[in-house]
């Protein structure tokens, strides 16, 4: 039996260490593994936050030391793709207060609408409406965009216009539409609130100014990560099974030489069983990275490869949105918007940056017919051919495989 003797030891060691699903050990209090529920529970207590509540969490050193941040099972594959700016380190203070600004509607001017108006975690952290709607009942021209996994996505909105995390968290702010605030009458309105000055205060050196809101609400968001999948875990045990293809053909004696490897192995098994695909779903998986060329543009461990193409989705009018050209003016580039991340889509319809499509069943149907024919179409956008069977499989694999939870977050508990 020594042939299995180099699995024993180091090798489990090895495979624990470049394994996603891996924990950090709770001794190590500044490492994290996103999705971890402490970092978005808020404050504990019930009610409205105190300045004494506030004031004795703000005490502990600990809410202050930078976060090293890891990704969960499935986004881990991205972890080289994390940014977090260098003046914008996260902390556990600066995630809980921008939680509180996430979902207070006294950023906007008539106190009606938060970020959560739009980007709700009930819906998959957008709104089940087609258009974003903001004060007075005023609607956007395009439909909210996702707010999670955005810890590995730089260029934000559908058209890039912010460069950052931190530049998009204040544009709605001062947006007429949305939220209808100027940034100084919207940091005067909370230097009024006792409970936001303390936390400013003793986060930022400079204290309660635009860019502090833009940097806490970055920081909470960067948090909001979608948790494993059963696409995930069917992957952890594919990739466990071709690592080790030869050694699983004598697990009955592994058992005795090497209970720590079987061990590892059958905790893959019923993670998968407990996170079950249909087998259209599975059917879907293998069409989405071949017929279906989904991987084109939905590629890496987010499910997208963070660029802009033309779907041909609205292009069909006399003045249609021309997307990341009125960015950057290049030609090539007009009504091209970003690829939304596929994790947790089916939460978040209606689907295209105008809404346009209400299910998963009908933007497959826009994909198969090779979308609408402009002058500026993607050259990725080819009929699909695909059968209705084949549809409906890969919006299952969408539905099924790449649904994962989000972590709990508190949705009240802002200060008086």
């Amino acid at each position: 039996m020594s042939r299995f003797h180099f699995l024993s030891g180091a090798c489990i060691a090895a495979w624990m260490v470049l394994s996603p699903s891996h924990h950090v050990s709770a001794a190590d209090s500044t490492t994290v593994v996103l999705g971890d529920e402490s970092l978005t529970a808020g404050i504990p207590g019930s009610g409205p936050l105190t300045e004494a509540e506030i004031t004795a969490w703000l005490s502990k050193p600990a809410n202050h030391e930078t976060l090293d941040v890891e990704l969960p099972l499935g986004l881990k594959a991205a972890q080289a793709n994390v940014f977090i700016p260098e003046n914008n380190p996260m902390t556990r203070a600066k995630i809980e207060l921008g939680r509180q600004l996430y979902f207070d509607p006294r950023l906007s001017v008539d106190l009606t609408i938060s970020c959560a108006s739009c980007h709700a975690p009930d819906q998959g952290y957008a709104a089940h409406t087609q258009f974003g709607v903001g004060v007075r009942g005023q609607e956007g021209g395009r439909n909210s965009p996702v707010s999670h996994n955005r810890i590995v996505s730089r260029e934000q909105f559908w058209d890039g216009r912010a460069s950052t995390l931190e530049d998009q968290a204040i544009g709605p702010i001062a947006n007429p539409i949305e939220m209808g605030h100027d940034h100084d009458a919207c940091v005067a309105c909370l230097a009024g609130i006792p409970g936001y000055n303390l936390q400013f205060e003793a986060i930022f050196d400079d204290g309660l100014t635009i860019e502090n809101v833009g940097k806490a609400l970055a920081t909470f968001e960067r948090a909001i990560v979608t948790g494993p999948t059963p696409y995930d875990h069917y992957q952890e045990l594919e990739r466990f099974k071709k690592a080790y293809a030869e050694d699983l053909e004598y697990l009955d004696e592994l058992r005795t030489e090497d209970p720590k490897f079987v061990a590892q192995y059958e905790g893959l098994i019923k993670a998968t069983k407990d996170n079950p695909m249909s087998a259209s779903a599975i059917n879907g998986m293998k069409l989405f990275f071949s017929k279906a060329n989904c991987q084109n543009c939905h590629a890496g461990a987010n499910f997208t490869d963070e660029q802009y193409h033309n779907l041909g989705v609205g292009m069909e009018v006399e003045t249609p949105d021309l997307g990341r050209y009125e960015i950057t003016k290049k030609e090539t580039e007009k009504g091209a918007f970003k690829t939304p991340t596929l994790r947790n889509i089916a939460d978040s319809g209606p689907y295209m940056h105008d809404g346009s499509q209400e299910t998963l069943e009908e933007v497959m149907v826009w994909y198969n017919k090779g979308g609408h024919p402009n002058a500026w179409l993607s050259d990725k956008m080819k009929p699909l051919n695909l059968t209705d069977q084949e549809v409906t499989d890969v919006v299952n694999f969408m539905k099924e495989g790449l649904t994962g939870d989000f972590p709990k977050v508190e949705t009240g508990r802002l200060p008086k």
